[in-house]
Parts: C-alpha cells; structure tokens; sequence
C-alpha cells in the first residue's frame, strides 16, 4: 500500500509552502547559447542551480524536491551531448553527495538506471546509501525517467507481485510507482518559457499546481523559487470540491469515500 494519500480519494491539506515542489530544470542549452557559449556550459550552470535550489528548499521548510534530469526521451539529442550529460552526472555525484550529506539531504534516484554505465550505476547506489538515514529534505532526481515509463513499470511489477490477484484500484499501483515514497507534488515548476510536463510524473501530477516561467533554469534563483510559491498561495485547490465548499466550516464538508 502507498505511504502517502491520493488527491483522488482524499482531500490533502493545502499548507502555506509546499510540502512537494516538483521542477523541470528548461533552458540551459538557451541560457549559454544566448551568451555564445557551448551548450554544456549552460549544463553546468544547471548542476549550480540545482545546488542553490536544494539550499532554498531547505531555508523555507520544503520537505521534498524532485527535479527532472534526463528523461526517456532525451537520448534522442545529439551523441556528443548526452555523453557530456553523463560525465556532468559522474562528476555531480562525486562532488555534491557529501554536501548532500553534510546538510541532512536523502538523495534518490528514479528511473531506468540500467541503460546507464557501470560507474554510474554504483555512483548512483553508493550515494543513495550514503544519504539514506538524512530527512531534512528528501531530494529525487528523475534521470532516464518517463511518466509512461513509471506507469507501465508499476503495472507489470503489479501483475507479477504474489498477491496480485486483482480487481486492482489505484492504491494498488501507486505503491508500485517510482516515487511511492513521496506524497504528491503540491507545486510543479517549469522553467524556460515552455508549457507543458513532457511525460514527467504523469499519475503524480493529477492535481498538483502547476507554474510556468519565462527564466531559464540557470537564472532561477530564491526569489524566483518566492515567486513561484507566492502564486501557489493564491491558487484555490479544490480538489474537485465548490468554492462554497471551501468557505463553509471543516464539518460541513463531506468526505471523498476511499476507493
């Protein structure tokens, strides 16, 4: 069974900051291009970001931070540049993990590691278990990941576990999902001006507030990540409820029936 409840069966709180901020990192091959630089250089700008992020999600209390690295569908650019992709991996994993450490962040990693190289493999196994008794903030990074790929995965590990002898429900596949050990994202960011999740958390996302920004990820900063949850405090979450729902007393709200 899920740790966590679902937003279709459940009615979440809506806390003042996000207990789940979800982001894909859009715009570092942009942001170097637009000051003539290659675009790895905007990558590594990228694994900055990421560094500074992770300390903003800490100062204001976010619990979990998933960013979306390299998706399934990324292997399609150029052979040169996933290639450096992978080295920037390597190298991040080397030098951040201990920083991870040192400041109480679990690091994991979702998706199909099996497509990447040995070394990386262990790199990724070694500084999951490194991190794996920190709690202050509960980092993901999604590389080689697809939301269809995550469904699909859940599905058939579902259909193949010894108590699957079905009807299923939804409780039944999410704790079979890649991040069955995180609540649902509150808050989804996307950067660099585009709008839409391209395959990212397909299931997770289904109620989740979703923000989109013109800054490319290498300027994201604190006060964007501000920006971004100050918008999150305007929305109205509904979760399928009346607006005159929400302004009547807790008592008067009837209760979504669990599946």
């Amino acid at each position: 069974m899920p740790l966590f409840s679902s937003s279709t069966r459940e009615v979440p709180a809506t806390p003042a900051v996000p207990r789940h901020i979800a982001v894909i990192m859009d715009g570092n091959g942009r942001w170097a291009k637009k000051r003539f630089l290659p675009r790895f250089a905007g990558h590594k700008k990228g694994v900055e970001t990421v560094r500074d992020m992770v300390k903003a999600c800490l100062e204001r209390g976010v619990e979990y931070l998933t960013l979306f690295a390299f998706s399934s569908e990324n292997w399609r650019r150029p052979p040169d540049e996933v290639g450096l992709l992978m080295q920037l991996f390597v190298k991040a994993l080397q030098q951040e993990v201990v920083k991870l450490d040192r400041n109480g962040v679990r690091l994991r990693i979702i998706g199909d590691i099996s497509m990447f190289d040995g070394r990386l493999q262990d790199l990724i196994r070694e500084a999951e278990a490194r991190t794996a008794g920190n709690e202050r903030l509960q980092l993901t990074v999604a590389a080689n990941y697809g939301g269809r790929w995550d469904i699909l995965q859940a599905a058939n590990r579902l259909r193949q576990s010894s108590d699957a002898n079905g009807p299923w429900n939804e409780a039944d596949l999410e704790s079979h999902l890649a991040m069955n050990f995180a609540p649902e994202p509150d808050l989804f960011i996307r950067t660099g001006g585009e709008q839409r999740i391209s395959n990212f958390l397909l299931w997770q996302l289904a109620y989740s507030e979703l923000y989109f920004t013109d800054l490319l990820w290498p300027e994201f900063d604190g006060a964007a990540l501000d920006a971004a949850i100050a918008s999150f405090r305007a929305r109205e979450r509904r979760f399928g409820r009346t607006s005159e729902q929400l302004a009547a007393p807790a008592s008067d709200t009837p209760s979504i029936p669990h599946a």
